[in-house]
């Protein structure tokens, strides 16, 4: 018997990267996937990847129409959530003196806002027991140049992590999250700088991570599906780093 036949897990931000990579190991492990991106075509090529029974919804998490939506679709569809891996984020790099409203605002309402209203709403339909996990990230623990927006966000999802985590141990439902390195996805190609400086970017952070190469978005989820998992029963408020030991070491 595999470790989520019959649950259903909900992941947003799960047409591409660490989100898809998620999908793919939870439905191998017996799950009813639910995946949800903003970008229709990625998130059609996502579906395509899955198995039969793994359902799409095109959303964007900045918008509250949307959210009702996916969490309305899952209603009808199953009646609970097991599993919610609020995942969809975003990463721009500009420095504090170049950061204008519209960037803080695009990544504060994706990052933060979007996290945070997707587990509000999914409250009702969370089966106590279950588990919540935040996609955070190592930015949140270092102060590296150009960031300053993404890591208070991150940031600030760590915090809610902690205090979400309290306020649901009555139901029993652990609420953690996974703070990923440097990982190949297609975000690191969304920084909103020239190519020649994102592939200087990355060389320089492969010399700082203790492990010398990137990580890939299947040793990120198979981390969350252990969060997920009866394997972390006595694991609740954390944030667990998977980074090569970038922020340790």
């Amino acid at each position: 018997m595999s470790r989520f036949d019959g649950k259903v897990v909900v992941i947003t931000g799960g047409n591409s990267g660490i989100g898809l990579a998620a999908a793919q190991q939870f439905e191998a492990e017996g799950a009813h996937v639910v995946v949800t991106g903003r970008d229709a075509t990625t998130l059609e090529a996502a579906g395509k990847s899955l198995g039969k029974q793994a359902l799409t919804v095109k959303a964007d998490v900045t918008k509250t129409p949307d959210l009702e939506n996916l969490f309305a679709t899952v209603r009808e569809k199953y009646g609970k959530i097991d599993v919610l891996f609020v995942n969809a984020g975003g990463a721009k790099v500009a420095s504090v003196a170049d950061t204008t409203e519209d960037l803080f605002d695009e990544i504060s309402d994706t990052n933060f806002r979007g996290a945070y209203f997707t587990a509000q709403k999914a409250l009702p339909l969370l089966v106590d027991g279950g588990a919540v996990i935040f996609t955070s990230s190592w930015f949140d623990e270092v102060g590296t140049a150009g960031t300053s927006v993404v890591a208070a966000t991150k940031a600030a999802v760590r915090s809610l992590t902690r205090t979400l985590a309290s306020e649901l141990l009555p139901r029993k439902i652990r609420v953690n999250a996974i703070s990923p390195g440097v990982i190949a996805t297609p975000i690191f190609g969304k920084l909103g700088v020239p190519k020649e400086v994102v592939e200087g970017i990355g060389k320089s952070l492969q010399e700082k991570i203790p492990f010398k190469r990137f990580g890939e978005p299947e040793e990120i989820a198979k981390a969350v599906a252990f969060l997920a998992s009866s394997d972390a029963s006595y694991i609740t408020g954390i944030e667990l780093s998977v980074d090569g030991g970038l922020t340790h070491l």
